[in-house]
């Protein structure tokens, strides 16, 4: 049995940029994408903190003065989902270090996700799994969540952006 950690749910602060890049990056290092990661502070604070707030994020903090002090985080946006009329809570990514879970972080993070899409009238909370990512499907399993078989998500990146931006 894991030994139970006491930690703080909170809402991202400009100042914690630095460290909530750190979980970011190591989430990517976990799903082995950690080559693909070209976000920086000033993008950070540019896109969550600046005039327009294209993200918001929860922060896990250590209780006490162990380490490490950010245990994880969450970071989401809100969609628009026609159909409904109403916002969707789009949970872009959540992590957990992996020594520390298993412990409740992660349920207690979507648990104050839902509180949040509650608060905003969402009519649904979204978000994607890697395949591969068991222990994540049979949590989200256990909360009630049910995997889109039949949708299949599609990806631009800038240069086909830029290409299709400049097609007549």
């Amino acid at each position: 049995m894991k030994k139970s950690v006491d930690f703080i749910i909170r809402a991202a602060e400009k100042s914690d940029i630095p460290q909530l890049l750190d979980l970011v990056k190591k989430l990517a290092d976990y799903e082995k994408l950690l080559s693909q990661v070209t976000a920086s502070e000033e993008l950070y604070r540019k896109n969550g903190f600046g005039e327009s707030q294209f993200f918001r994020a929860f922060l896990v903090e250590n209780s006490h003065e162990n380490e490490p002090r950010y245990l994880g985080f969450a970071l989401y946006f809100f969609t628009f989902s026609t159909f409904l009329g109403k916002p969707t809570l789009y949970l872009e990514d959540l992590f957990v270090l992996p020594e520390y879970r298993g412990r409740g972080i992660g349920t207690a993070l979507l648990k104050i996700l839902a509180k949040t899409a509650l608060e905003n009238n969402c009519g649904r909370m979204e978000w994607s799994v890697l395949d591969w990512n068991e222990s994540a499907i049979r949590l989200y399993r256990r909360l009630g969540a049910v995997p889109m078989a039949d949708w299949t998500v599609y990806r631009l990146l800038p240069p086909d952006i830029r290409k299709l931006a400049e097609n007549k």
